[in-house]
């Protein structure tokens, strides 16, 4: 893969995460409009920046993107399967939460990993009228979706 112009080209993502090299939903929802009716919060939006295949690891891809959480966004539950994440707050503050593990703010500048199979149980931007962005690093399986959401209750 190649960037060009500030535009990865290929197709980034379109298998594995269900988005292109645009701003996409990352929340499986075919729109925004769709997550926001569902739970009352918009959703956050995913924008790939570059996708590569790890030199001399086989079967293994690191991908970075930018998530961007309007104001009051909320992600929903969700997974990484067995990608290591790390995520840098670029704007903004961003509430987290992952299973067993107590909530935590982070503001601009502060980050945090998340464990292969750990469970997101809250990710949402603290402010309700300035928006928030991060920048996530996933090192995952290739060909694996980036995000999966709960199942529906």
């Amino acid at each position: 893969m190649r960037i060009v112009g500030g535009i990865l080209t290929a197709g980034l993502l379109a298998g594995s995460a269900g988005c292109g090299p645009a701003a996409h939903d990352v929340t499986g929802e075919k729109s925004p409009s769709a997550a926001t009716a569902a739970s009352g919060h918009p959703s956050e939006t995913l924008s790939p920046l570059l996708q590569e295949k790890l030199p001399g690891v086989k079967g293994r891809t690191f991908t970075s993107a930018v998530v961007d959480f309007p104001p009051n966004a909320r992600a929903v539950p969700h997974r990484h399967g067995e990608a290591f994440v790390y995520a840098y707050v670029l704007a903004g503050s961003v509430r987290s939460r992952l299973d067993g593990e107590p909530v935590r703010t982070y503001q601009q500048g502060q980050n945090w990993v998340e464990q292969p199979g750990a469970h997101h149980v809250l990710t949402e931007n603290t402010s309700r009228t300035r928006p928030a962005k991060l920048l996530v690093v996933f090192v995952s399986s290739t060909g694996d979706p980036l995000k999966i959401p709960d199942p529906e209750k």
